[in-house]
């Protein structure tokens, strides 16, 4: 009786501390989303919608103040989707290799290898961008500038290449085995039955596994305030500087700009626009690996 009244308090105590952390995860979560809404609705109140959705000028800091949102958007979406040019090709041909091409010993060296990739600071990739790649860069391409958008979004590439390889394996790899079999069944060889069969019965996953890599190149920070310049302009020309959303942010949040301001509460106007296209990317990404799995 006293073992199973020791048993009953250890389990309670068990539920109550995942209960806690379960919590804590839900409040820091809610704390994020009402700072955010506090600030940005004081944004606002000094800031109309129609300027900072329909100006095409963003220069809060200027004598000459315009908040048009778009710059800063154009920046983003330019370098992410440089970004996920660069990783998505590379990742799924890397991740077909890694589950049906290469043999086991190659497999575990090469695996671990590409995930270290993952594990490099973003600043190291930011210096790599700027001191490395974008000479290279302009040896190629002469009038690329020292401040671009091209270099950091390959950059950016090889950092969200082991999410999207990784990511895109597993799914590969929980193709039925029998569905390999019927194609090869029919005649099929193995490059078809790889392109025509195993590849389209993964979409959803490898969708998930891009859409998160495209999130993850969304937020990122450092390598676009290192490489890419603090130049916010509306362009997608990607040899000349841009600003990224992250990187408005980090500017921003270095102290030079008095807390309470105008130009302070621009960085959490940005920051709701971020938070709310990561939001979208991540439930999009969760919606479809839940179908890949209900497929599966």
């Amino acid at each position: 009786m006293e073992r199973t009244s020791a048993s009953t308090a250890a389990e309670r105590a068990v539920y109550v501390g995942l209960l806690a952390c379960a919590l804590v995860s839900i409040a820091t979560t809610v704390g994020i989303v009402a700072v955010l809404l506090v600030e940005t609705v004081a944004f606002f109140r000094e800031v109309t919608l129609g300027q900072f959705l329909f100006d095409t000028q963003w220069t809060p800091l200027f004598a000459d103040k315009h908040f048009g949102i778009w710059p800063l958007v154009a920046g983003t979406v330019l370098t992410s989707g440089i970004a996920t040019a660069t990783a998505v090709p590379l990742g799924i041909l890397s991740a077909v290799y890694l589950s049906e091409f290469a043999p086991g010993r190659v497999r575990g060296v090469l695996k671990p290898g590409l995930e270290i990739l993952a594990g490099v600071p973003t600043i190291v990739y930011g210096y790599f961008a700027l001191v490395v790649l974008t000479p290279v860069l302009q040896k190629v391409i002469p009038d690329l500038a020292g401040f671009n958008a091209l270099s950091p979004g390959i950059v950016m590439g090889v950092m969200i290449l082991p999410m999207v390889s990784s990511l895109s394996e597993d799914a590969i790899r929980a193709v039925p085995r029998e569905l390999r079999e019927g194609a090869f069944a029919l005649g099929a060889t193995e490059l078809a039955t790889i392109f025509r069969v195993v590849l389209p019965a993964a979409s959803s996953g490898i969708a998930a596994s891009v859409i998160l890599a495209l999130s993850r190149a969304v937020g990122e920070t450092m390598i676009v305030a290192i490489a890419a310049g603090q130049q916010a302009r509306l362009t997608f020309d990607p040899r000349v500087p841009i600003e990224t959303m992250t990187a408005y942010i980090v500017q921003i949040s270095m102290g030079d700009t008095p807390t309470g301001t105008l130009e302070y509460r621009t960085i959490f106007a940005v920051g709701s626009v971020l938070f709310v296209l990561t939001f979208v990317m991540n439930y999009a990404s969760h919606r479809l690996r839940r179908r890949f799995a209900l497929e599966i």
